[in-house]
């Protein structure tokens, strides 16, 4: 199966997986295999909802989490193991996982965990596996080497392709501006001001910056907190729940942190760098406007980036639209906005309002309405904080040209 993050790739092999299993049955009956302990836990809560009327158990094995603790939920004998392909090798190397009543291998995600060096744990894996099971293999790409991977262990397999313009990308208004590196964070923090997104998620290209852009972001005073591979799980665990909740409206992250995730909500993405290929561009951009929802996604490019922002364009077949930086006075305007948006909605509420009525009235009394009305937008409205911050300057990207012949 091909398609983009986010059309339901889960529940198109979950359903039957589950339909297939044997709840009296306490062995291992289905592996899958995630690149990234984020998806394991997300494909395994899935599974687990799906299930929650049965007697089927799905358990994620990743690495970053004490053993000890997996021996003992293995010894509660689940039917399905969602596992990093890592993880699951030290199990297979301590005889803590048998494959004997193994039925259904779906590998999840695969283009991902070829890129992130997990060729030789899958051949491994898949070949202590009996070989009298179904093997399921989705992916967002199809390059040659997932296909020889294909070609190696599934017998006869069927095709099934979603196009990227068939998912959400006609549901997401896709923009890029022009700017200098070192005026991305400032513009950024502009377009915060004047769009005020509910939940936002910025990519940047590296973990380095993840942190740079979280840290500076916190001490203009946003919500926002970061997500990358170095990360202690627990940490990870912790701001992916803060974003899910709210607590949070602002996510950092890499392209690989946030591979797969599942953030219902998210109003904005910003490509704080430009994405190496086509592929990652798709991916970021589809973490906004889903489930039938509109979105808007924003690129940041710098000038000598242009052209390799227009080998996206025609390699995606999407035309990204221009926009200018929002100006200072801009953004002031979009914050009185806001302000005016918020009196308006208040001053419907009349019961929370009484109390005050009081000295609204002492108030009016010795001070003329207009004036009043002025005072409390000001008050409501956000100066923009031009606080100098420092993030270090990353090199451009140059355009991989493709060889004749389509390589």
């Amino acid at each position: 199966g091909q398609a983009q993050t986010g059309t339901g790739k889960t529940a198109a092999f979950g359903l039957p997986v589950l339909e297939r299993v044997d709840g009296s049955n306490r062995h291992v009956q289905v592996v899958i295999l995630s690149p990234t302990r984020e998806l394991a836990i997300q494909v395994a809560e899935e599974l687990n909802k799906m299930a929650q009327y049965t007697d089927i158990t799905a358990l994620p094995i990743y690495g970053g989490q004490d053993i000890n603790r997996q021996f003992r939920a293995l010894k509660k004998h689940p039917q399905i193991i969602v596992a990093t392909p890592g993880r699951l090798m030290d199990h297979m190397d301590r005889g803590s996982i048998k494959f004997e009543d193994v039925k259904i291998v779906v590998l999840d995600e695969a283009d991902e965990m070829l890129n992130m060096g997990f060729v030789d744990d899958i051949n491994k894996i898949l070949g202590a596996i009996p070989e009298d099971h179904q093997t399921l293999l989705f992916s967002a790409t199809m390059p040659k080497a997932i296909r020889e991977l294909a070609e190696t262990y599934l017998t006869e397999p069927t095709l099934i392709r979603m196009k990227p313009t068939q998912v959400t990308m006609d549901l997401i208004e896709q923009y890029y501006i022009e700017v200098q590196d070192r005026q991305k964070f400032d513009v950024l923090c502009r377009l915060f001001d004047l769009q005020a997104p509910e939940l936002a998620i910025i990519f940047t290209r590296t973990k380095r910056r993840v942190d740079e852009v979280t840290e500076a972001l916190k001490k203009r005073g946003y919500m926002a907190e970061g997500i990358h591979g170095d990360l202690s799980q627990q940490k990870r665990d912790s701001v992916i729940r803060q974003f899910r909740e709210g607590t949070i409206d602002i996510l950092v992250a890499t392209d690989v942190a946030a591979r797969g995730l599942d953030i219902s909500g998210v109003s904005h993405v910003y490509n704080y760098d430009l994405p190496q290929d086509p592929e990652s561009y798709t991916h970021r951009v589809g973490r906004t406007g889903r489930a039938g929802k509109a979105g808007e996604a924003y690129t940041f490019v710098i000038p000598r980036e242009i052209e390799h922002l227009h080998a996206i364009e025609r390699l995606t077949k999407r035309k990204i639209a221009k926009r200018r930086a929002p100006s200072l006075g801009e953004v002031l305007e979009g914050q009185q906005r806001l302000a005016v948006e918020s009196l308006i909605e208040m001053a419907g509420n009349t019961e929370e309002l009484a109390p005050f009525k009081v000295n609204a009235e002492e108030l009016l009394n010795d001070t003329d309405s207009v004036t009043l009305i002025a005072a409390a937008l000001k008050l409501l409205t956000k100066e923009p904080d031009t606080t100098p911050v420092n993030i270090t300057e990353e090199k451009p990207l140059r355009v991989r040209r493709r060889r004749e012949g389509g390589r």
